[in-house]
């Protein structure tokens, strides 16, 4: 089956417990379907370039999946109806990276600022 990415963004006034129950509740929706939730990622609340629906912020969350088209086409109709859903970002990837994602990973771990060198000095 193919294999796919998802990052949702939900409403900053949930809970992270309800924001949590959204991630289980797509999940059964691709099992129910034919598919399977490989790994999921909660970010937390981080705030938006731009604001959407009248929010700054928004509960991230990062999927992975392996499930036929018919079950993606049937959670991301799900997930535009659903009133907590604000944006869906869905790409088909040919393998899932190991390990956490870079969101996750610790900042020393991802080498911020080692490919834009050192500071120049301030006069």
């Amino acid at each position: 089956m193919p294999l796919y990415e998802h990052v949702m963004i939900a409403r900053q006034d949930l809970s992270n417990t309800q924001a949590e129950g959204l991630i289980e509740h797509f999940g059964a929706v691709l099992s129910d379907n034919g598919g399977k939730l490989v790994e999921h990622e909660y970010w937390g609340v981080k705030t938006m370039a731009y604001k959407i629906n009248k929010n700054r912020k928004g509960h991230y969350a990062f999927l992975k999946t392996d499930a036929p088209a018919a079950a993606i086409q049937e959670m991301e109709r799900l997930m535009r109806l659903h009133d907590d859903v604000m944006r869906v970002l869905t790409i088909r990837v040919d393998e899932h990276a190991e390990g956490p994602s870079v969101q996750m990973q610790k900042r020393e771990e991802r080498g911020d600022r080692g490919d834009r060198g050192e500071r120049r000095e301030r006069r």
